[in-house]
């Protein structure tokens, strides 16, 4: 017996008909967390190779590299994310000189669009994120690298970046945890994510709260789930931590 079945088979006066419509809509919701899973990750991945160069540009020497990364960081922090999803999926679409582009093909699709404002939205903050893991990682350490013949690539890779990524895990969770919450914007653009889906399930039956109590719940077990990710990874990363707590 699915879900469904069990629901339908327990009597109304137990249930009531709004609870019943919970249980039947709870299904539906479900279709619509690969879409969210995937917006969520695919935005990750590149906003975070990008957010890696901004981050570098941000402490760069080099004043126009600065200004660049300093410019767009505070555009896209300082910006709603919806603003910048209808900005990227209904602005552009002003222009014909983006219609009649290459370009096109890729902003008139709203999966794209969508992927687009998530990913620059993301990219800004976690640069922040990297910047601030940066410049925490000791510079003692740094001037023991050099002494040893490390510089360049090779002290970043073994050096730098593993501490600076020690140190920014656990902001990059939070920033994990909102852009969870931030797909739920793309329902604006007619994506069919969780909220999506919710949203027309709410315009044929006119329940929102009952809907959108189990679409919260959904949200709320994801953000479990990438919580526990994240406990996980500190603990590898930082295994002396978790010894320390152990031993006190």
């Amino acid at each position: 017996m699915n879900f469904v079945d069990f629901c339908e088979s327990l009597p109304n006066e137990f249930l009531g008909l709004k609870v019943q419509l919970m249980c039947n809509s709870t299904p539906k919701l479900l279709g619509g967390v690969p879409l969210t899973i995937e917006l969520v990750l695919i935005s990750l991945l590149i906003g975070f190779l990008l957010a890696l160069g901004l981050a570098l540009m941000r402490i760069s020497k080099n004043r126009f590299l600065n200004v660049i990364s300093r410019s767009y960081v505070f555009y896209f922090r300082g910006t709603p994310l919806l603003v910048q999803i209808f900005l990227i999926y209904y602005g552009l679409a002003q222009f014909d000189f983006i219609k009649e582009s290459f370009v096109w093909p890729f902003f008139r699709e709203a999966y794209w669009c969508g992927i687009l404002a998530l990913t620059l939205n993301t990219a800004a903050y976690t640069a922040e994120i990297i910047r601030g893991g940066l410049q925490s990682v000791p510079y003692g350490q740094i001037e023991s690298a050099r002494a040893i013949g490390m510089s360049g690539i090779l002290l970043y890779r073994r050096i730098i970046l593993p501490i600076a990524f020690r140190q920014a895990l656990p902001a990059y969770g939070n920033e994990m945890i909102l852009m969870v919450k931030g797909t739920s914007l793309v329902s604006t653009i007619t994506l069919m994510e969780i909220t999506g889906i919710a949203r027309y399930i709410i315009a044929k039956y006119w329940t929102p709260v009952e809907i959108f109590l189990v679409a919260g719940v959904i949200y709320l077990v994801i953000n479990f789930l990438v919580t526990q990710i994240i406990k996980y990874a500190e603990i590898r990363f930082t295994p002396y931590l978790e010894h320390a707590k152990k031993t006190r």
